[in-house]
């Protein structure tokens, strides 16, 4: 008769890989009682140990009846049942598998049990695989097994694997189970098939919180911004409570549209629902105003919380520094040390970015040298391409090359992406065919460093090679990411694409520009002709040149809000020189502040000036 409990089993308890005692099992016919337990039977032994194992409130405990009924030698399904259910709720989820493989025929119970306990633990793969030898059992799966495995294609990110759970819960009759749907939206949204979750919610007839949250961190998480703020909404007004993850979820994409009243709104929302002092929002927060353009509101918010975890430090320091004030950055950092909080990876990127963005070359450097020095952190990639983009900026390009050569670890396309961005910045085509080949190899398909080498070779008015990289990027399938730029005016976002014609007010704002254009040339504006990608006459350049979409946003705020009014726009893509070089001298003209987030940094143009000093 085969044992429940092996010797492996029990080395694994005890923690020991050598243990050696005999496993024993006693045969239903056998009579004769063991020395053991002569003065019990075994039945009696084992009601006690499973009465035990009912308020088992610690894993020690659980190791020593384990121990206790491998020595013993007893076969008890209701023993070796709540044995595997403790283990996995001790999240030894190893020790479990190992208990569960010694059941001849365990339950439909237990096989979910060690399903649910892989994923909860994000072994998602061994979660789909314990699955998988399920249904080759033909053994069913129910309304249990899931939810639990749809979370795991959802952490794998495995779109195709999620579709063919799904066929499996509609053959077993459980596609209208709330909990299965739930699952069924989080995964789609989370593999990015958002239209997908979308038909599965509406399809719901009874929606509960976590199938609203599903289906608002699904849109947050493919971008869908505007959407995810609409069903913030529409769950509020259907009565549901908001929880943790729906408010992040808003605020993150308040944060990414520039949204400041809706995210003013959203603040004093928070407060009312009582998660003024839940950390994670608190820091969501600040990173929202930040977005927002409204730094001095984000470090109020900080200053008033208590409690600053590492996570809530290295926000504001991130957000100095995309706001481009380093030395700020550094003497938050300091002040952070100062406090007793010990910095993580996360901390330095944020300081080593904040220095790169600040042209504080020596002084990130020296972050560098003592995030292992001083606090015993190996950088990661993250850490390594900061410190080469902080080179590249410097015009160190020779060094940054040579640090990604010597980099322990195996640089991915964003480190040489960094390097290229840098070639365009310092001309450099040399070098920017050389590493090319390696971006390439590595991402194949990412448009922005086909666009970049397409930027290089256009400055250097080699069509030919321009018209080369284009026929690439179709062959590989690299669609090129449209630019866009919103600004937020009577609580609701206005977008614009370069050239659009669409808005209401198309006449009117490219009436301003064009009015624009002579005064703009006498303070000295030059069209950068450089940026238009395009073997044609220079008017037309500057034709194109003039309706890109940062242009629109920017004239469509001048037209609609009163004189002196901050104008706030958010940019998809990275700000063009073009541009940057035209709203310095906008700002001057109609003497106003305004504030352009692009996907890597922000400028706020004043009197003519941006506060990156040209620098970025």
């Amino acid at each position: 008769m085969r044992p429940i409990f092996d010797t492996r089993t029990l080395a694994l308890v005890n923690g020991f890989s050598n243990f050696k005692l005999p496993c024993i099992s006693i045969s239903s016919s056998s009579t004769k009682p063991l020395k053991l337990i002569e003065s019990k039977s075994i039945n009696d032994i084992a009601l006690n140990i499973l009465s035990e194992l009912q308020i088992c409130s610690s894993l020690i405990t659980l190791r020593k009846l384990h121990a206790k009924i491998t020595a013993h030698g007893l076969k008890n399904t209701g023993l070796s049942t709540k044995i595997v259910v403790l283990y996995v709720s001790f999240k030894r989820v190893d020790v479990a598998r190992s208990v569960f493989e010694c059941l001849t025929n365990p339950s439909s119970y237990l096989w979910n049990i060690m399903v649910k306990g892989y994923a909860t633990q994000g072994l998602f793969g061994h979660s789909l695989g314990l699955y998988w030898e399920m249904m080759q059992k033909g053994l069913k799966p129910d309304k249990y097994t899931f939810p639990f495995a749809l979370k795991s294609c959802a952490g794998l990110s495995d779109l195709n694997m999620g579709k063919l759970v799904h066929q499996h819960l509609v053959c077993c009759g459980c596609s209208r189970d709330v909990f299965v749907s739930a699952a069924l939206v989080d995964m789609y949204g989370k593999c990015g098939y958002i239209e997908a979750a979308r038909l599965v919610f509406d399809k719901m007839s009874v929606r509960d919180l976590v199938s609203w949250t599903s289906m608002i961190s699904g849109y947050a998480h493919n971008g869908c911004n505007i959407e995810t703020m609409e069903f913030f909404n529409l769950m509020r007004g259907s009565g549901i409570q908001s929880n943790r993850v729906s408010i992040l979820s808003v605020l993150l994409a308040c944060g990414n549209l520039g949204a400041l009243r809706k995210g003013e709104w959203l603040h004093n929302y928070v407060i009312q629902t009582g998660f003024e002092f839940d950390i994670l929002v608190v820091t969501a927060i600040m990173d929202m105003y930040t977005k927002c353009g409204s730094l001095d509101l984000a470090r109020r918010l900080f200053d008033g919380t208590p409690g600053k975890d590492v996570v809530c430090w290295s926000a504001m320091i991130r957000s100095y520094g995309i706001h481009g004030q380093g030395k700020k950055s550094l003497d938050l950092f300091n002040g952070m040390l100062k406090a007793k909080v010990k910095p993580n990876h996360v901390t330095f990127t944020c300081i080593l970015s904040a220095c790169s963005h600040s042209g504080l070359l020596e002084e990130g450097k020296k972050c560098f040298e003592s995030m292992v020095k001083d606090f015993g952190i190996p950088p990661q990639l993250n850490n390594y391409a900061c410190m080469v983009d902080l080179l590249s900026r410097a015009g160190q390009l020779s060094e940054a090359e040579k640090l990604i050569e010597n980099m322990p670890l195996e640089p991915d396309a964003s480190i040489w992406g960094s390097l290229l961005g840098a070639c365009r910045i310092y001309g450099n085509l040399d070098l920017a065919e050389r590493i090319a080949d390696r971006i390439f190899a590595l991402d194949p398909s990412h448009a922005g460093y086909h666009v970049l080498l397409s930027n290089i070779y256009a400055a250097k008015s080699r069509w030919k090679d321009v018209e080369k990289v284009r026929k690439f990027m179709v062959r590989r399938g690299a669609n090129k990411v449209q630019g866009f730029s919103l600004i937020e005016f009577n609580n609701v976002v206005h977008k614009f694409g370069v050239g659009d014609r669409s808005h209401p007010q198309s006449h009117k704002i490219r009436g301003l520009l064009e009015e624009l254009a002579a005064p703009m040339k006498r303070l000295g504006y030059v069209p950068f002709t450089d940026f238009v990608l395009h073997d044609i006459e220079e008017e037309a350049k500057e034709e194109a040149l003039l309706y890109h979409s940062e242009k629109l946003a920017i004239a469509f705020g001048l037209i609609n809000t009163p004189p002196g009014t901050s104008i706030r726009v958010t940019k998809n893509l990275r700000i063009c020189g073009d541009c940057h070089n035209a709203i310095k001298v906008i700002s001057k003209i109609v003497n106003r502040v305004i504030i352009v987030r692009d996907m890597h940094r922000f400028h706020h143009f004043e009197d003519g000036l941006c506060s990156c000093g040209d620098y970025w």
